[in-house]
């Protein structure tokens, strides 16, 4: 079977992770990319010295021998490179989170849901560490229906990316939007309903206090909680703390229902360890039957080479997998853009919650429509 090619639009940090996934397959290779700065550029083609790099977004998409499209660039470029894309040929995109930063631009989603001619995946890698695959899984059948679900993601501080976008709101959404739309996409996905309601109280409390940038002080936060209603009656929480990073796991899952909780655990980027690797926590899941009150704990472990490719677990080579079975024509996105979408919007009412000191409701069928 021929090798399906790629073009990846923006080789940063989570670009670059996307290249060491992509080889680890077999049967797709990355053969063009589009980055603007000089020294990510450079980073990538060490990673795949055998791609072409190319000028301009329109250069690369000039281009007749490619299958598929990866999308790294910041946030809010996501919108606009998906709608060049859209109006020349269409190829299968995987694009990252989140698909759009301001308001005014969801029926610009819309739209692309609607008349886009190729398959688009949302990259919402989260979906995919081995031990949230396992609750996502085993929820049901654990907890005998959900009735409440909570995420705890205690980490470190945003890292350094190209010009500091990720600085700042203007840029990134919020980090609401940036970081947790991750989070809601799990809660629908568990859930299995739409929210209705979002109350949530955040600050930056901590990170980044004394940077001073061109583009003025960083104004993303750092800290935030987080409560969603769904229409099914269902309750789930979000506790995010960026100034955590000696915690033994980045993140805890924890879903309830009226047989029992099962919880999954995830430790933090390998690379991030203070110790030994060796001596590193691995993943678990956990079930916890009400009767009889004894916890079932398992070790999720992830292939060692798959932790070095990236910062998500082993999540970003199991998606990879994913799409290239879309890109083959053999399956379709299992995260599409109105997935995406409602993950946003769903980030954005929690921003206006905490900034305002309200509820926000949520009418999903508008948001759609």
């Amino acid at each position: 079977m021929r090798r399906a090619r790629y073009g990846l639009i923006g080789s940063g940090m989570m670009g670059q992770e996307h290249l060491r996934n992509i080889a680890l397959l077999n049967g797709a290779e990355v053969a063009a990319i589009y980055e603007p700065d000089t020294a990510m550029q450079a980073m990538a083609l060490a990673l795949v010295p055998g791609a072409t790099p190319e000028g301009s977004l329109t250069a690369l998409l000039a281009r007749d021998d490619l299958d598929g499209l990866v999308i790294a660039s910041p946030n809010d470029c996501h919108l606009a490179q998906l709608e060049q894309i859209a109006a020349g040929r269409p190829l299968p995109v995987l694009v990252e989170k989140p698909l759009f930063t301001d308001p005014a631009d969801r029926p610009r989603i819309v739209r692309l849901a609607r008349t886009y001619a190729a398959p688009i995946w949302v990259a919402m890698e989260y979906r995919y560490m081995p031990p949230v695959a396992a609750v996502i899984a085993e929820a049901e059948a654990a907890t005998g229906g959900v009735r409440m679900l909570s995420i705890r993601e205690h980490r470190f501080p945003f890292l350094h990316k190209v010009g500091h976008w990720n600085r700042h709101n203007s840029r990134t959404g919020g980090t609401l939007v940036e970081k947790c739309c991750h989070f809601f996409d799990l809660m629908r996905l568990i859930v299995g309903a739409e929210p209705v309601r979002v109350m949530a109280s955040g600050s930056q409390a901590v990170n980044h206090l004394d940077e001073t940038l061109r583009d003025g002080p960083p104004d993303i936060w750092d800290n935030a909680f987080v409560i969603v209603d769904f229409a099914n009656g269902v309750r789930a929480m979000l506790d995010l703390c960026m100034f955590a990073e000696g915690s033994e796991f980045q993140e805890e899952i924890s879903v309830v229902g009226p047989l029992g909780k099962i919880e999954a655990k995830v430790p933090g980027p390998l690379r991030f360890w203070p110790g030994d690797p060796a001596q590193a926590p691995l993943p678990l899941v956990i079930r916890s039957p009400r009767f009889p009150k004894a916890p079932i704990v398992r070790q999720v472990p992830v292939d060692p080479a798959l932790l070095a490719a990236g910062d998500h677990n082993g999540a970003t080579f199991y998606q990879h997998q994913r799409f290239l079975d879309v890109v083959r024509g053999n399956s379709q996105p299992e995260v599409g853009l109105l997935d995406g979408l409602m993950a946003v919007v769903m980030g954005q009412a929690a921003q206006v919650s905490a900034q305002e000191g309200r509820a926000v409701s949520i009418d999903a069928d508008a948001v759609m429509a």
